[in-house]
């Protein structure tokens, strides 16, 4: 989620003044400066270019990049064990070390390295920027040209599983008039894209360059779908409302009423008069915000984060706490529980964010957003959205109607979390087939 709140909510140096919260980086140990990014870095010098070409891609980690890592994953200096029997001091030291022994002896970057270099990965200059990809376009006739965007600390690797089912239905279990071609874009300081070395790419700037991504892919009808950071970017696309844009799925909508959204923050108490189920998504909105200390930090000072870039037993941590229920999750998944993740999904996407060393350029997101994150923004085009009861907050029908006036799908899932496409990428699939059925 973002950390920074344009007025009247809550300026950036506010927003992190408002809570007494400190990211430490206590567990990562400095290790000395990884040269992982070499092999990502001389990619994209080779293929830079300001023009409006589309220039293949794909990436090979070298075997030198991950015996380092293996080896600075081995040689942690570990914090001493929290002083409490749950995880509300943070991650708790026994599963972070599980996660480690796992990722250092056992787990094999190869496998999710073959699944993205399956599908087509291009590279395009937006805006002065290098855009990194992913578009797989369906067998079916009339599919529908679908632009997915993901969030933090997610990637394009929460959003594979859902490539096949969306691409392909008929071999999910649907029918061929569900198919999507899909674009899923790195976000510009995430993962294959190039980072940026000045300021002003907010979520307004994204929004702008993934419009211009699908009309330069030649797509005059498309939709939009997003979460986290995502939802952020397909909502302001939205509000634009470009010629071609159809419509958008958000499984993170921004629905709370502006002046409830900026008390919430400030800590005061829930207000009389809602609704059971509006007072439910208050409350949880705000324990939400009393567990934000990672977008306290990034919307403040991300480049402090020094230790993020240095240590990868650090930055996995960092990563894991985003909220207490992905967590809970993922940890009960490391103990061996069969969960929405597995231990080597969590470790598919931190292994991404250190061999592109983009622990800091992601977390600059934060230090630049100007746009609230869960407040309603006027988005006036048609608007599908999906509530899992998992996420930061359940957004009630009553409020969803009427931050999106033009509603055409809502529904309630019985499972899922903030990461939806990743967790249950069947239940997902179905949600966004039906949340565009209407519009095709």
């Amino acid at each position: 989620m973002p950390g920074r709140i344009k007025q009247p909510y809550l300026t950036r140096r506010k927003f992190c003044g408002a809570a007494a919260l400190t990211c430490a980086a206590a567990p990562l140990g400095l290790l000395g400066f990884s040269n992982r990014t070499e092999a990502v870095t001389d990619i994209l010098k080779t293929t830079t270019s300001t023009s409006t070409e589309i220039r293949p891609f794909n990436f090979t980690a070298t075997e030198a990049d991950l015996s380092e890592l293996r080896r600075r994953i081995e040689a942690t200096r570990w914090p001493d064990k929290e002083t409490v029997s749950d995880s509300s001091q943070g991650v708790q030291r026994a599963t972070i070390r599980k996660l480690a022994e796992h990722w250092a002896k056992k787990y094999d970057w190869r496998v999710i390295e073959s699944k993205i270099n399956a599908v087509p990965n291009f590279i395009t200059n937006i805006d002065g920027l290098d855009i990194h990809f992913i578009h797989v376009r369906s067998k079916h006739e009339n599919a529908l040209p679908l632009l997915m965007a993901h969030g933090w600390p997610g990637s394009i690797i929460e959003l594979m599983k859902v490539i096949g089912p969306l691409t392909d239905p008929t071999a999910y279990g649907g029918n061929a008039s569900d198919a999507f071609s899909l674009v899923i874009p790195s976000m510009p300081g995430y993962g294959f894209s190039e980072k940026p070395t000045v300021g002003g790419w907010n979520p307004v700037r994204i929004a702008d360059a993934y419009v211009e991504l699908m009309k330069r892919l030649g797509y005059t009808r498309y939709g939009a779908q997003g979460g986290d950071w995502g939802s952020i970017v397909v909502d302001l696309m939205a509000v634009k409302a470009p010629p071609g844009l159809i419509g958008i799925h958000s499984n993170m909508p921004g629905v709370i009423p502006p002046e409830l959204d900026a008390a919430l923050f400030r800590g005061e108490p829930v207000p009389s008069g809602l609704s059971g189920e509006e007072k439910r998504a208050a409350d949880q909105l705000a324990n939400t915000y009393k567990h934000i200390g990672y977008a306290i930090m990034m919307g403040d000072r991300p480049q402090s984060l020094t230790g993020l870039a240095d240590s990868p037993v650090g930055l996995a941590a960092f990563m894991l706490d985003h909220d207490p229920k992905s967590y809970e999750m993922i940890a009960r998944s490391i103990d061996g529980q069969p969960e929405g993740l597995t231990p080597d999904d969590v470790l598919d996407n931190i292994t991404l964010f250190w061999l592109t060393n983009t622990a800091v350029s992601s977390g600059r997101l934060y230090w630049e957003n100007k746009s609230t994150f869960f407040a309603v923004k006027g988005v006036n085009i048609p608007v599908a959205v999906s509530v899992f009861p998992d996420e930061l907050y359940a957004a009630p029908q009553s409020w969803t109607r009427k931050a999106y006036p033009k509603l055409v799908h809502y529904n309630q899932l019985p499972k899922g979390g903030h990461f939806a496409a990743w967790e249950q990428p069947q239940l997902f699939s179905q949600e966004v087939r039906a949340g565009f059925k209407s519009l095709r």
